[in-house]
């Protein structure tokens, strides 16, 4: 099977796309096929083009989970920001959104009608293809806690749907494995705005208390293991001080690393590593990676 790209994809696909410009961390070399499909046709074509082909495929969301390597990133790279892919649709008390929609996007659209549920994510950055995969949320509340269907491409380019009695949902992960997730459902509760506005203040005020200062560039590390608290872990183990190149560890927070400027991808991992090393000769505890590295 060849690799030359189909002619139908012309027109949709950029070729050594730079990606640092789509990035949360503003780092990151180019993507060999960086590909924005219009359809869902034209996007089961692609995924069964990448699997036929045995081409990487990756779907680049709101790019705040990511950390890109300054080398070409080879296979397709996907960006669902079309209309097909970014829309809202509210129907009662059911909602059908595109995965290439922004959480704040579905936060303001829900709020405007009364419907309770996402208000508690307020202040988390992400598309909600990817927001969903990652169980975004915290104590407050979770994104799988309204979900209820989400409509994907599997490998083979088929387009196949996922009920909530399927999968599985813990601490900012999910086992939702197919590789692009280009709708979802939720069902959410009414509520009186006064209700939703208090609690998206409150969940507000929360993360400016514990997450980087808004000026910083930021990361969050890993992920929380099962019966553990972070601080428990990376406290003791005396990570704060610890930096790599132009990376160093938030003083607010030390499950983020700041990244300022010139920082490259190097500096992330060397720091990640040399975290995860600390805290598993401190504690015993193995550390797990939260975001992605391509």
């Amino acid at each position: 099977m060849t690799n030359e790209l189909p002619a139908a994809f012309q027109k949709i696909t950029e070729r050594n796309a730079p990606l640092a410009k789509y990035t949360y961390l503003k780092i990151g070399g180019p993507a060999q096929y960086l590909v924005s499909p219009n359809t869902l046709e034209e996007l089961s074509g692609i995924v069964k083009w990448s699997f036929d082909s045995n081409l990487p495929l990756r779907v680049l969301g709101d790019g705040t989970n990511l950390v890109v390597r300054e080398q070409s990133v080879p296979g397709i790279v996907l960006r669902l920001r079309s209309p097909a892919f970014s829309g809202i649709e509210i129907q009662g008390k059911r909602v059908k959104v595109g995965g290439g929609a922004t959480l704040m996007e579905l936060i303001k659209a829900t709020a405007v009608c009364n419907l309770a549920g996402f208000e508690t994510l307020v202040g988390i950055t992400a598309t909600i293809g990817g927001a969903l995969r990652y169980n975004a949320g915290d104590r407050q509340g979770e994104i799988a806690d309204c979900f209820r269907v989400a409509h994907v491409i599997d490998e083979q380019g088929k387009p196949q749907s996922r009920d909530r009695c399927d999968l599985r949902f813990g601490d900012h992960r999910s086992d939702l494995e197919d590789p692009v997730i280009h709708t979802v459902e939720f069902e959410l509760e009414n509520d009186k705005v006064e209700h939703l506005v208090k609690r998206m203040r409150r969940a507000w005020i929360y993360r400016k208390e514990t997450m980087p200062y808004p000026h910083q560039i930021a990361l969050r590390m890993f992920r929380t293991p099962r019966g553990h608290q972070m601080n428990e872990l990376l406290s003791p183990s005396s990570v704060q001080r610890l930096k790599s190149g132009s990376a160093y560890v938030s003083e607010r927070n030390s499950n983020y690393l700041i990244a300022n400027p010139g920082t490259k991808a190097e500096d992330i991992l060397h720091l990640v590593e040399s975290i995860q090393t600390r805290v598993r000769e401190h504690t015993g505890v193995v550390l797990e990676k939260e975001f992605s590295v391509w």
